[in-house]
């Protein structure tokens, strides 16, 4: 019988309970560990490290790792989801658990003071400010006189006390109260000037506030990684062994394609149309998603992603070649599924059938989520097109299955190397790629709508 793996997570707010239901869990032993085979583990709740997905599920980069690391030692997980990195490194400190993973910056200070375990992304610190701050700060000299703030015991303020050394006139602020997201939020309210991130969590958060500007680079680059109490050496030396593995290579592999390989370069303009008609036009239709979902099991935040694509949520579109609507069905797709495409309601409930029927005629060993992203493709090219992708795919010695290796087969349909080979010839492969692509981003953003 298959161990749990989650004996329970700890509850976000004010009481923040650890999962044994006390802010000061038992102190964490390697021979407990063994003996037990209960990994506890300090995180803290970012859409960069441990979050709950709309239906509850907890996710996250630092989550799939230490999931995946844990699954291979045959371990359960014990998760301490703690308010900042000060109480993650204060859990470190009274050694009240097995691991650290919490999007923690390996700097030499941390090194000296905790059992280094093994790093997994490669980050810069960066200067975030409003767009719109005048003067603009093009080196460090300039951040003299800003209103700087960044989160208390952070790797962000022992750069910023460095620069200090430099410029005896630059000043900055710590907090306990705020996470590193919220004083992103902070600087696009214009609450203060300007904080201090790592670039993986701007290139996330940035999409939800797109007035954010990354004003500089305030190193050279850095790596996140886990730690483990100074005196549990050997579970830091477990991790960084099995973080090197094959295994530990295709779970990073993994973590990346899911959280963050799809993020296309920031669009300013983009990015700012969809956060106003969040407010504007998704309203009216959110209902109809809802209701699409429960009509076809398709995820409504996913339906909707997938409408903005296509249309912007506006249910008159055209294009030139004839599709119309807030699905932007073909008249002929549209008379297969016996809807009025120009009707909003109507046209959800369509595009979501034909979704769902793509979805359900792809073999049943495609995992998600990579069987959603190929449907989706399918929607963009059509399924004739992505069959030939698929063969494709074999004959290469790719995986027809993984979207990753799909990602790479579908641009040669647009190849006179290859799509000769095909049966169904030309098509703009690399499209699909790009579509599938922005509707994820889309729904990033979109999905706190559907909470």
């Amino acid at each position: 019988m298959q161990k749990k793996r989650y004996l329970a997570a700890s509850v976000m707010g004010a009481a923040m309970l650890t999962a044994c239901g006390d802010r000061t869990p038992s102190t964490a032993d390697m021979s407990q560990l063994e003996d037990e085979g209960v990994l506890k583990v300090a995180t803290r709740n970012a859409g960069t490290t441990y979050y709950l997905d709309r239906h509850q599920r907890p996710v996250g980069p630092e989550h799939d790792l230490v999931y995946a690391f844990a699954r291979d030692n045959d371990w359960d997980i014990e998760w301490h989801v703690l308010d900042s990195t000060a109480d993650v490194l204060q859990a470190l400190d009274e050694g009240r658990v097995h691991l650290a993973a919490a999007g923690l910056t390996q700097t030499r200070a941390r090194n000296e003071r905790f059992a280094r375990g093994p790093a997994h992304t490669e980050v810069r610190q960066q200067l975030v400010c409003h767009r719109e701050l005048q003067p603009r700060p093009r080196r460090t000299a300039d951040l003299v006189g800003l209103n700087i703030q960044v989160a208390a015991n952070s790797s962000y303020a022992d750069t910023l006390r460095t620069l200090q050394t430099q410029h005896n006139d630059l000043s900055f602020s710590e907090t306990s109260r705020h996470s590193t997201e919220t004083l992103l939020g902070h600087a696009a309210e214009r609450r203060i000037d300007c904080t201090v991130a790592d670039s993986n969590i701007v290139q996330i958060t940035r999409r939800h506030w797109p007035v954010l500007d990354v004003k500089m680079n305030l190193n050279e680059g850095e790596n996140l990684g886990w730690y483990s109490p100074e005196s549990l050496p050997d579970v830091a030396e477990a991790a960084a062994e099995w973080m090197t593995s094959h295994n530990g290579d295709l779970a990073i592999a993994a973590m990346e394609a899911r959280y963050y390989a799809y993020i296309a370069t920031f669009d300013f303009v983009d990015m700012r149309a969809l956060n106003r008609r969040l407010d504007e036009r998704l309203p009216q239709y959110r209902r109809l998603f809802l209701e699409a979902e429960r009509e076809t099991g398709m995820p409504a935040d996913l339906l909707a992603a997938l409408a903005y694509q296509e249309s912007h949520w506006d249910p008159e579109a055209r294009s030139a070649t004839g599709v119309r609507g807030l699905m932007m069905l073909t008249q002929r797709t549209a008379e297969s599924l016996g809807v009025d495409r120009l009707n909003p309601g109507e046209a959800v409930q369509g595009g979501a059938r034909y979704l769902a029927d793509l979805h359900a005629r792809l073999p049943d060993t495609i995992p998600e989520p990579d069987r959603t992203y190929l449907a989706l493709a399918s929607y963009n090219i059509g399924r004739a097109h992505l069959l030939d992708a698929r063969q494709l795919a074999r004959e290469l010695g790719k995986n027809p299955d993984s979207w990753r290796d799909m990602e790479q087969v579908l641009p040669l349909k647009a190849d006179r190397r290859y799509y000769p080979r095909t049966r169904h010839g030309y098509a703009r492969g690399y499209e699909p790629v790009h579509y599938v692509q922005r509707i994820r981003n889309y729904r990033d953003v979109i999905e706190n709508a559907f909470d």
